[in-house]
């Protein structure tokens, strides 16, 4: 598991490797009931203070992305990936919503509002 704290962005480094974590759950890099380095582990990845990667995993564990097994360590949990999957759906189609909204108050006929978004999805894929 490949994390990458950056010291000049202007999120908590706790933050960067929650994120971070949840994506690869997300994205199915991480499987449920897999293994998370432990804490201390982590930490000396990272170089960063143990405190800092148990309040990522508290975090974590706080939302449903991951469990801790007390003497075994942290693990993905499986139930509940799907359901944050469809609650990220529906915060991206929320977003995407008021794109689509400010994009047509500005006057933009719903063509042009397909082929800028056409040209990005294009643009991302290569």
């Amino acid at each position: 598991m490949d994390l990458i704290i950056a010291n000049s962005s202007d999120k908590p480094i706790y933050e960067q490797i929650a994120t971070q974590i949840r994506e690869l759950i997300l994205t199915g890099e991480l499987q449920p009931g897999q293994r998370l380095p432990s804490i201390r582990a982590l930490a000396n990845g990272l170089r960063i203070s143990a405190i800092t990667t148990k309040r990522a995993y508290t975090d974590l564990e706080a939302q449903g992305f991951i469990e801790t097994v007390q003497g075994k360590g942290s693990f993905v949990t499986g139930g509940n990936v799907e359901l944050l999957r469809e609650e990220r759906r529906r915060q991206i189609e929320q977003r995407l919503t008021r794109l689509v909204d400010d994009a047509r108050s500005a006057g933009l006929p719903d063509d042009d509002i397909r082929q800028m978004l056409d040209l990005i999805l294009e643009s991302d894929a290569s």
